[in-house]
């Protein structure tokens, strides 16, 4: 009796002990899960500085250059020559920073340019640092080049309005040297056509060969207009086919101080042709009158001219530009002296690193009056090194 109580007594302890073990096992707090580390994968940044300059649109662009005159001009300056006037001399002609958003359709854009330099006396509006009477020259070196609004209205291909100040639709070329063949401009971009508009356009496509945009603007280079009267634009851009471009450009309306009785009108053809891969063929005509103009002796001033750009890529680093134009101011309305003006200029490009291009040029002009070398010769030779950089 007492060995089997004795039994019994052992088999409980046994039971009792196995059973405290199983349960302190069954309660015993499972290890804390360690999060794994970070990788460079999963730190996400809040946004690069590529993202934030695509989403806010910005560019930069700085130009500049060397300009020599073998006439050797006192003062240094090249006649008749508005974007490269300097002579013998470094220039800064042109630093720029912009914030551009084309507008969707059914939603909105914007455009806003400030540029500096040399480049910026000679491009201001009046009202925007220049007034009656005022010489470009003799302005600041800053100017608000373009800023507007868009809104691509839902109709159609998408209708879209654009009010502001905007750069001006007429000529081949533009104020930006990079987006043109050549590192100087013609004798038409700087006297037949203006530089910038202030007012409102309406632009539709109609299909892919034919777009059509109207304006209603204060007129040429005016930020605030010199009379009461607008003047209206209209611009036809016909596509036949990948290869050829035109465009027909038309201007009228008052733009004489405080009068709105006479009117200036203007047509400008800009042709382009692509007839085999890499090369361009630019050609754009002008053809202005201004009635009982001032600047004429009171009588109507006709001004009309002709110019022609062949650029040939031969490879991704290097291409070829010439030009050559003729303009005849018969009335001296635009430069000042009836002349008939001749230029041929030839323009190397090396493309030498991404958003760097660097142009050498030789440019030969030619009057048929005395306007070059302080009014002593008729013709000057020049030679220029143009540097241009986009960011």
């Amino acid at each position: 009796m007492k060995k089997r109580l004795i039994n019994l007594t052992l088999a409980g302890f046994m039971f009792f002990g196995f059973s405290l073990t199983a349960t302190a096992e069954e309660t015993k707090p499972e290890p804390a899960k360690q999060e794994a580390p970070r990788t460079a994968e999963s730190a996400k940044p809040v946004m690069t500085l590529d993202q934030l300059k695509e989403m806010l649109g910005l560019s930069i662009y700085l130009q500049g250059g060397y300009t020599i005159n073998f006439s050797h001009p006192d003062p240094s300056e090249n006649a008749l020559r508005l974007f490269d006037h300097k002579a013998n001399s470094f220039t800064l002609d042109l630093a720029q920073i912009q914030f551009m958003k084309d507008a969707p359709v059914g939603g909105v854009g914007y455009k806003l340019k400030v540029s500096v330099g040399e480049t910026a006396k000679y491009i201001h509006s009046r009202g925007l640092g220049i007034k009656d009477g005022q010489a470009a020259a003799d302005t600041d070196v800053f100017d608000l080049t373009e800023a507007y609004l868009q809104y691509n209205a839902p109709l159609g291909r998408g209708l879209k309005f654009t009010i502001g100040k905007f750069a001006t639709f007429l000529g081949a070329e533009v104020i930006e040297a990079k987006d043109n063949p050549n590192y100087s401009r013609s004798f038409l971009f700087n006297y037949a056509v203006p530089f910038t508009h202030t007012g409102l356009s309406a632009a539709y496509s109609f299909s892919d060969i034919i777009a059509v945009t109207g304006y209603l603007v204060n007129g040429w280079d005016n930020t605030d207009d010199n009379n009461t009267g607008k003047s209206y634009g209209l611009s036809v851009a016909i596509t036949p086919m990948e290869q050829v471009s035109m465009n027909f450009n038309f201007m009228y309306g008052p733009e004489q101080a405080s009068n709105n009785s006479n009117n200036r009108f203007i047509f400008d053809w800009v042709g382009t042709i692509k007839p085999i891969k890499n090369l361009s063929l630019i050609l754009n005509t002008d053809y202005g009158i201004e009635q009982k103009d001032a600047n004429a002796g009171g009588r109507d001033s006709l001004w009309a001219g002709i110019a022609g750009i062949v650029k040939y890529d031969f490879t991704d680093l290097f291409g070829l530009a010439v030009r050559g134009e003729y303009f005849n101011d018969q009335d001296g309305a635009r430069t000042g002296t009836p002349q008939a003006l001749r230029e041929f200029t030839v323009t190397p490009e090396f493309r030498v690193a991404k958003g760097l291009i660097v142009r050498p040029e030789f440019r030969y002009d030619i009057s048929d009056q005395n306007s070059f070398n302080n009014s002593k010769a008729k013709s000057q030779f020049t030679f220029a090194l143009g540097v241009m950089y986009t960011w």
